[in-house]
């Protein structure tokens, strides 16, 4: 079954939901589930039914590499 792009992330069949040790418990944090098909779910925990974004391995990969370099810290500065 081929996943797009906001689906409903409650529908995603076999995703456990995981967030970053450094969420601070206020509702405001970013969660991600591996799926069958070697792809990565991302939602947001305050909306646990609302859509997930899909994204490849390699994807993800290329945006955790950005993040590590410090690419995107101008967003929150």
């Amino acid at each position: 079954m081929k996943i797009e792009n906001g689906v409903t992330a409650s529908m995603l069949p076999g995703a456990h939901w995981v967030k970053a040790r450094a969420s601070v418990g206020d509702g405001n944090c970013v969660e991600l589930a591996k799926l069958d098909g070697g792809e990565v779910a991302v939602r947001h925990s305050r909306f646990p039914d609302g859509p997930a974004l899909v994204f490849s391995r390699d994807e993800l990969a290329a945006f955790l590499d950005g993040a590590k370099g410090a690419e995107f810290d101008h967003m929150i500065a």
